[in-house]
């Protein structure tokens, strides 16, 4: 069945939503051996395990991390104004993952130094906030303008541009709406441009279907001196 740039937009957003629900349950997993444990008694479906293996938060099987969470946001603020509006999503991220929310539990506040206040038993009962977002609520009551995490260098901006990427796929301003996006909650320059290089692969995918020469022409954009928005780490991206 031949499939439009309009129906892959759509299957981008989806697609994202549902890999982010099918993995939280195996979530942030870093010892190899447990992996493996895991992974024996899924093959060959490790996708929407019943019960969480997370060794950090258990969240129920279908729900998001909040990597999805934060594209959630994303898509209801760009479905709401049509554009990345920071203001709108400066608000809806605070109202999200704030005070009076799923997330509000005491190892996601945004104050809590290391090592104070009751021993944490993990995995906690209930969602995870990473660093990215508690420097976002710092900043924010702060009364900062840039409201972004600039020392946190985590996947958030990837894992989160589906929505803008399937808004602005074939115009000339979409990583420059991409990178307005994900500053909101992610000012650091090496999270942008890896967060571009993966917004040209998706908007290639959506633009033209699938394609086994991906690579090559995401690099050719990147070595183009004249591309859209360059970033100083672009080089550093390429090697």
């Amino acid at each position: 069945m031949s499939l439009s740039v309009a129906d892959r937009a759509v299957g981008a957003i989806i697609g994202a939503a549902v890999a982010d629900a099918a993995a939280q349950p195996m979530h942030w997993i870093y010892n190899q051996e447990r992996l493996k444990e895991v992974l024996s008694d899924l093959e060959p479906c490790p996708e929407f395990r019943p019960q969480s293996a997370n060794p950090f938060y258990r969240r129920t099987t279908g729900e998001q991390t909040c990597y999805g969470d934060q594209a959630y946001v994303l898509l209801e603020s760009l479905s709401q104004h049509g554009d990345v509006n920071v203001e709108d999503l400066t608000r809806r991220f605070y109202k999200f993952f704030g005070p009076g929310t799923v997330y509000d539990l005491p190892l996601n506040d945004p104050y809590r130094k290391k090592g104070s206040g009751p021993k944490v038993v993990l995995p906690i009962d209930g969602p995870w906030s990473n660093e990215s977002l508690k420097a976002f609520f710092r900043n924010v009551d702060a009364g900062k303008e840039e409201t972004g995490c600039d020392v946190d260098c985590q996947m958030d901006g990837v894992t989160k541009l589906a929505p803008v990427v399937a808004l602005y796929a074939g115009k000339p301003e979409m990583l420059e709406k991409v990178e307005e996006a994900m500053r909101v909650t992610q000012n650091n320059d090496m999270c942008v441009a890896v967060t571009l290089a993966a917004a040209r692969f998706l908007e290639h995918f959506i633009l033209n279907g699938f394609d086994p020469n991906a690579l090559d022409a995401v690099l050719t954009q990147l070595n183009d001196p004249k591309r859209q928005n360059p970033q100083d780490l672009d080089r550093a991206v390429i090697g």
